[in-house]
């Protein structure tokens, strides 16, 4: 059954609004995906604060539009359209091309990241980034390095003096 004007209306204004609002987006086409597979991507979505909304691609065309996304055109893209929008810039790059790893059929198409188009490649590197988390955690380990070799270095010394205070009293004994 084809969608009414208010259907058509309100996933033009979701997509819109995930354009606006998602740091990152990425589009990928998953038609052919079992059923049970398509959940398995939505649950995992879910699970990492990702919006996804399929539509057809002159929807897309629109909401681009609104969103001021002149420079992306999607009827190039083969096939149906998926968009992927979250908060973090990696996160749906990440998520949707370890995705495609054991999922064939699951095409990347592009992104966008910063208000601007971005292509297959592009979101293929950005997905090999590392996570804002995982970046947090290295630059902690980073700035504590120093911190715990001075401890080293301190402990050390103390270390090497007990050992000289006792071969002393060894010998003397």
């Amino acid at each position: 059954m084809p969608k009414t004007k208010q259907q058509k209306q309100a996933t033009i204004s979701s997509l819109t609004e995930g354009l606006k609002q998602s740091k990152s987006a990425v589009f990928a086409n998953f038609q052919g995906l079992k059923v049970s597979e398509a959940e398995e991507l939505r649950k995992t979505c879910r699970k990492e604060g990702i919006k996804v909304l399929a539509a057809k691609k002159t929807l897309l065309k629109r909401a681009c539009q609104e969103a001021a996304l002149d420079n992306i055109n999607p009827e190039v893209f083969a096939g149906g359209v998926a968009s992927f929008f979250g908060a973090d810039e990696v996160a749906p790059a990440k998520l949707v091309f370890n995705f495609a790893k054991t999922h064939e059929v699951v095409k990347l198409f592009g992104g966008v990241l910063e208000g601007k188009f971005i292509d297959e490649a592009t979101v293929k590197s950005l997905a090999l980034l590392p996570g804002k988390t995982e970046l947090l955690g290295q630059m902690v380990g980073s700035l504590q390095a120093p911190i715990s070799g001075f401890v080293n270095v301190l402990a050390g010394t103390l270390r090497n003096f007990v050992s000289v205070l006792s071969n002393i009293s060894k010998a003397q004994a």
